[in-house]
């Protein structure tokens, strides 16, 4: 037994929490169901945990990056307020747990892994449930159970008492919601990547389905009757072509925009905070800064061209053998390898300027919350739904839902960190499914009880179905047989 233990305990803490070895997991797992040769097994699993190494030494740049900005914005202008973040808001939650619910933060550990159970069963029996992706991104699953844990708490306090009665509450809701919101990508992201075969787990899943939605309805071509012009089908004249690459475009956006609020900050603050020496130029130092954003992306989509190829081809096996016609969630960056990559940096800006702009609103009507936008939810919320509305929408699209996911972002984390607490401890995770879904589904509990968290997973439960229901034949096609879905897709639109 005590071997057992520590093999589970090696697992649970570098596997099933660590997201390139989770993806290095699954892959070898799968290529063995498949019989592969050895060392064709030993390649795929290296090259799927190298490549999401890639993708975090991307990612982790981008935060890092950022990060310097984001405090000096806070301490020039003298705001105490609440930071939007993933880990801004896991560390509120390990702050304030104890202090407030007198639980342990340990306990959102044994949250995540039974909420993962509930999902692997949601997808295993799929044709009932119709839940047919896996969610595989496991800092994302740890900073999600973190959050859930105090909303939960927050809503259902009886359950404070009784902690079988909330985990089983808690893991129901949570597993629910990451097979649920995953398998709502499905679609936009068989049709950006035209059936590369993964869908999305992240913090921003019913924000990707609802902007792929509202992209088709207020610009979509409406069966060819209208056009779409596209980020890529930009044409800039002279000098503005430039735009068209999309490292140069990144790096010149990128400079203008952040070079102004560093200017804005001042040299002093990144002096005193020695992050710079007095002696070094301050213009030059702006520059590289800026310059980095584009070096980061970069690295953050050869990550993504790396593994995604192993992790999709690998999932063949888990699918035939354990999982039928399901899957992978993974990370949001992932697709930023396919569509059109200047969507990604346009995104980010509207949805960038959709959150300051929420936050002067705040600022000039006295909120009692004051809401500092952190760099993961601003670029990997935006960028990605500005990502998917290009495609479905076009330019327009790719600007206008992005700023509304700005606005919504900062309003929805305000009222909801404030009402719960969190806001008290410094963060909030505050991306978007976090600042309109879960308030809703936290909102519902407070005031209903376990009547409410019957709603909750019934609404949740009903999701797939209902989607089903819309397209029966297409439904498991899209992913079983992508281009068997496309014949089907053209045959129902010449009827």
């Amino acid at each position: 037994m005590f071997i057992l233990n520590e093999i589970w305990t090696f697992f649970a803490t570098y596997i099933l929490q660590q997201a390139p070895y989770m993806v290095g997991f699954l892959t070898l797992l799968g290529y063995c169901l498949m019989g592969k040769k050895w060392y064709d097994t030993l390649a795929g699993t290296l090259k799927a945990i190298i490549g999401m190494l890639i993708l975090n030494a991307g990612s982790g740049g981008l935060v890092g990056n950022f990060r310097p900005i984001l405090v000096g914005l806070k301490e020039r202008f003298n705001l105490t307020a609440c930071v939007i973040d993933p880990y801004y808001g896991q560390n509120a939650v390990t702050a304030g747990v104890e202090e407030v619910f007198g639980k342990g933060f340990s306990q959102v550990m044994t949250l995540l892994l039974i909420a993962f159970i509930v999902n692997i069963i949601l997808v295993r029996f799929n044709k009932i449930t119709k839940c047919r992706t896996l969610f595989t991104t496991g800092h994302v699953q740890v900073q999600q159970a973190a959050t859930a844990y105090w909303l939960i708490m927050f809503a259902l306090p009886a359950l404070r008492s009784n902690d079988l009665y909330l985990m089983i509450v808690m893991s129901v809701i949570l597993g629910a919601y990451w097979a649920v919101g995953s398998n709502l990508t499905v679609k936009p992201m068989q049709e950006l990547t035209d059936g590369a075969g993964f869908a999305i787990a992240h913090q921003q899943m019913f924000g990707i389905r609802f902007g792929y939605w509202l992209a088709g309805v207020l610009f979509g071509d409406r069966g060819g009757k209208r056009e779409v012009k596209k980020v890529g089908d930009l044409e800039m004249p002279g000098f503005f072509s430039i735009f068209n690459e999309n490292m140069v475009c990144t790096a010149i956006l990128m400079t203008f925009f952040f070079s102004i609020i560093m200017v804005v900050i001042g040299k002093p603050f990144f002096v005193g905070k020695g992050i710079i020496k007095e002696s070094m130029n301050f213009g030059f130092y702006c520059l590289n800064t800026s310059l980095q954003f584009a070096v980061y992306l970069a690295i953050l989509q050869l990550g993504v061209r790396t593994f995604v190829t192993e992790l999709t081809a690998s999932f063949q096996g888990i699918a035939d053998k354990l999982l039928p016609s399901s899957i992978p969630g993974v990370d949001c960056a992932v697709c930023y390898g396919f569509g059109d990559s200047n969507a990604v940096t346009f995104g980010f800006l509207a949805g960038l300027f959709g959150q300051i702009t929420a936050i002067l609103i705040l600022i000039f009507s006295g909120s009692p919350t004051i809401i500092i936008c952190g760099f993961v939810p601003v670029f990997f919320d935006n960028a990605t739904i500005g990502l998917v509305a290009n495609e479905k929408g076009g330019l327009k699209a790719c600007l206008i839902i992005p700023f509304i996911s700005g606005l919504i972002q900062v309003f929805g984390a305000a009222l909801i960190a404030g009402w719960v607490g969190l806001a008290n401890y410094g963060g909030y995770l505050g991306m978007f499914d976090w600042d309109t879904v879960w308030p809703a589904f936290t909102w519902v509990m407070h005031y209903a009880g376990y009547i409410g968290v019957a709603i909750v997973v019934v609404v949740l439960l009903a999701i797939p179905q209902i989607e089903y229901l819309m397209d029966p034949k297409g439904y498991f096609l899209i992913t079983e047989d992508y281009e068997a879905y496309k014949a089907h897709i053209a045959e129902k639109k010449g009827k």
